[in-house]
């Protein structure tokens, strides 16, 4: 089985980026007071440690609001809209964390909010997506064929469509997360982020490229979707023809052309992990750390566990844990 194999930091090609880290740091001024600045947390006092000679943080976005980093995109794309922009309310496809993060949005804004989610999602985020009023629609069995539908909607009403990843405000957003780890561990040499579309680590790398850039970024895909790492070994923007993971959150069959181009000039490199090896890694987070993380905010620890990741002693190590759920508890 093949894990790792795209470039390395290859030149930076891409004439117009869709976002910088001045539009990191004025999203992080944009958000503030309406997001969490979520904690770091050492990985110490384990019964099974997560990897040898390496000292790893866990930067704990499942305590973010609405339960994920995905708040921070969403708050930052609100922030920008006209008020007539949003009288016909909002509109996004989502695995459940961007859907759930939407809603919040509107429910901030007073605006009907109508989610469009593929039939894997989770019962517990669709629920989640209920209680902050939101229209949930099931269509289809993955995340484009929910999004097909959301675009018609958009098309047919009019309503603000909110994308969770190809959007420069949604992906700013995200990128202060990697802000936030610089301030927590300024001294980090590598930072795992779990990858769907791609939207998350490419505003992360933006931040750690500009700010720190001898740490290493690493990707970590569901292996039942690896559509980056396919795109990169590929060096153009492929999609995949079948997406196998249960996963919905980590279940993307093509991303944006300016998110690979992103990914292609910022990221180090991209692993894959199974269902299974995430699931046994929400396993390890609710036991050794009292974590209750969905199966794609514990996919960074799944990497560590079984040594997908290349490490040298001594290095520090940040893992994001990027959402949370019961699927410690329920799988």
């Amino acid at each position: 089985m093949e894990y790792a194999r795209p470039p390395l930091r290859i030149s930076r090609r891409c004439p117009l980026p869709l976002i910088t880290i001045d539009d990191v740091h004025a999203a992080a001024r944009t958000i503030a007071g309406r997001v969490r600045h979520t904690p770091v947390l050492t990985a110490d006092q384990l019964k099974t440690p997560l990897s040898d000679g390496v000292e790893v943080s866990l930067k704990l976005e499942l305590l973010q609001v609405t339960g994920s980093f995905k708040a921070r995109g969403a708050t930052n794309r609100l922030m920008h809209l006209e008020p007539a922009q949003l009288e016909r309310g909002i509109v996004a496809a989502s695995g459940g964390n961007h859907g759930i993060a939407t809603a919040r949005a509107g429910f901030t804004a007073g605006v009907p909010t109508t989610i469009y989610l593929p039939d894997n999602a989770t019962p517990a985020k669709i629920e989640k997506l209920k209680q902050w009023g939101a229209d949930v629609r099931i269509v289809g069995s993955v995340w484009h064929e929910a999004n097909a539908a959301a675009l018609a909607h958009v098309a047919e009403t009019g309503a603000a469509y909110f994308h969770p990843f190809a959007d420069p405000y949604v992906v700013a957003g995200q990128g202060t997360v990697g802000l936030e780890i610089l301030d927590q561990v300024p001294d980090v040499d590598v930072v795992l982020v779990a990858m769907g579309g791609g939207g998350l680590i490419s505003g992360v790398a933006t931040a750690l490229l500009a700010l720190r850039p001898k740490a290493r970024v690493i990707g970590i895909e569901a292996e039942g979707c690896p559509v980056l790492l396919r795109a990169l070994e590929a060096g153009e923007n492929i999609g995949l023809d079948r997406v196998t993971t249960s996963v919905a959150t980590m279940a993307c069959a093509r991303t944006e052309d300016s998110i690979f181009e992103i990914v292609r000039d910022t990221v180090d490199a991209i692993v894959l992990v199974s269902d299974d090896e995430m699931r046994a890694a929400a396993r390890w987070l609710w036991f050794e750390m009292g974590l209750a993380a969905d199966l794609s905010g514990a996919a960074a620890i799944a990497a560590l566990r079984e040594g997908r990741v290349r490490l040298s002693p001594g290095e520090k190590v940040c893992a994001i844990v990027c959402g949370a759920g019961p699927d410690a508890l329920t799988t």
